[in-house]
């Protein structure tokens, strides 16, 4: 008898990364956490991606208290982070000593299962992640991250997941980031994965284009261990697909699983009312279909923080255009995947493409692609263009690993820290090394004001006093009023 398929939830991490630009804050899911861990989810998705730069640059929590207070409120559900393989959670890549540490102070703070991917498909960028998660005793799920391509076949990625398997992982994900897996084309893989490797497989996709639900029914008939739902309204459009509306579409399948209906209901209506007070950051075009994403393949996770970057630039009447540039860009770079942090750059790209003129400006992360230093592109780069930067860079493409290139730098990174008198925990330099600005702001100690001298008896009556106090990493202004009863 065929087994139930399992579920993975990510509303706490893709969901509001998809439709609301990564903006829900640790206390807009303490409510929810224990809810969704007494569900029966196989993973609950709760960290990495863009969460971690989110919760420092905009909501100014320290991300691994988030992991923490997570893993206490959802402590029976193993728990998923997405990992970008040697560019951690950032876009450059880091020395080997860097990303060991961060797996390792992941895994010590209760994260389960790591899927790690590299936006290049360069397996050689997932060695030193694979390697330090199976040695700190977690799962490493290595991460297919699927696009459409004349250089990308079902057969090249089943020869990725076998090399996956001999590089260790515990399991393979097929990462559709921009939904645009077909149905028939999923069942294919699905069955061709499972023919050839003997792990388990997870599918992962986006209903931008409409078609998530029925690639998900298509890989479930053949024979796929786990798909990843959310919870509307952080569901469907540019998310995963509802779990509830994935139940009714399995209901009477063989391999349907069983939820309680009346908890998820209480998870919507959670989950509905921080819809609510995210609104500045999401957007009706986020829940609709979209056909021309199968053209421009724009992740879900993009798409929702790129219409919030267009009108920070004032061209937001330009949105269209700057789409159809992506996939001119994306070729030219030699049939990149569009992925974080690739989907990013290429993004960044084509605005600049409009807003210039074509390859009038070329980013720097554009350049590094092209030179080889976010490593081996699946097409070759175009010649007319991988020239142009060769001469005004004065560098040339490189072969190797990129990480083979770069010092171990951890203890450079402690150093800094202590000369900016922040903490050197290795958790604290770890950020740092990613993200130095927003640590910074996050932690260094308030100057206050001189302490000044006490106040008479009739300064005292119905005084008011200004303090600073940070909780949890946040910083607090509290005024304090003193009556005389």
């Amino acid at each position: 008898m065929a087994s139930p398929v399992l579920f993975n939830n990510t509303v706490l991490r893709d969901g509001h990364q998809s439709m609301a630009a990564t903006r829900m804050s640790t206390s807009q899911m303490r409510d929810a956490a224990p809810l969704l861990d007494g569900m029966g989810f196989a993973g609950l998705e709760t960290w990495g991606g863009a969460t971690i730069d989110a919760s420092l640059r905009y909501l100014h929590e320290n991300p691994f208290d988030r992991l923490r207070t997570l893993k206490k409120l959802a402590p029976l559900t193993p728990q998923l982070m997405l990992l970008r393989g040697q560019n951690i959670v950032q876009y450059a890549s880091f020395p080997d000593d860097v990303v060991e540490t961060f797996v390792r102070l992941t895994c010590l703070n209760g994260q389960d299962i790591l899927r790690i991917f590299d936006a290049l498909n360069d397996l050689r960028n997932l060695e030193t992640a694979i390697k330090a998660t199976k040695k700190y005793g977690k799962h490493a799920r290595g991460e297919l991250c699927y696009t459409i391509s004349p250089v990308h076949t079902v057969e090249n990625f089943v020869k990725m997941g076998v090399e996956l398997e001999k590089m260790g992982c515990d399991s393979i994900g097929i990462k559709d980031m921009s939904g645009i897996l077909q149905p028939q084309i999923a069942q294919r893989m699905v069955k061709e994965l499972k023919r050839m490797t003997r792990l388990p497989i997870t599918l992962h996709t986006h209903d931008t284009a409409g078609l998530g639900a029925s690639t998900y029914l298509a890989a479930i008939d053949a024979g796929v261990d786990c798909v990843e739902v959310s919870i509307a309204p952080f569901a469907n459009g540019t998310s995963q697909p509802d779990t509830r509306r994935m139940l009714a579409l399995l209901e009477g399948h063989p391999r349907c699983p069983k939820f309680d209906t009346a908890k998820l209901a209480k998870l919507r209506e959670h989950f509905e009312g921080v819809y609510k007070e995210l609104s500045k950051f999401t957007s009706p075009a986020n829940e609709r279909v979209d056909s021309d994403i199968l053209i421009y393949q724009v992740p879900g996770g993009m798409l929702s923080n790129f219409r919030t970057q267009l009108h920070e630039q004032g061209m937001s009447d330009k949105f269209n255009e700057v789409v159809r540039e992506i996939p001119v860009v994306r070729e030219a770079l030699g049939w990149i995947p569009l992925v974080t942090p690739t989907s990013q750059i290429v993004g960044t790209q084509a605005m600049m493409n409009i807003k210039f003129g074509r390859w009038k400006n070329i980013c720097q992360p554009a350049q590094e692609i092209a030179l080889g230093n976010y490593g081996r592109t699946p097409g070759p780069i175009d010649p007319g263009l991988l020239a142009q930067i060769e001469k005004t860079s004065g560098k040339k493409r490189i072969t190797e690993r990129p990480a083979d290139l770069l010092e171990p730098a951890f203890e450079k990174y402690r150093s800094q820290c202590v000369e900016k008198g922040l903490p050197d925990d290795d958790e604290t330099v770890v950020l740092f090394a990613m993200f130095p600005q927003q640590v910074e702001d996050l932690l260094k100690p308030t100057q206050l004001p001189p302490t000044p001298a006490p106040p008479t008896a009739l300064e005292r009556r119905g005084s008011v006093s200004h303090l600073v106090l940070t909780v949890n990493g946040q910083r607090h202004e509290v005024s304090v009023e003193s009556l005389d009863h």
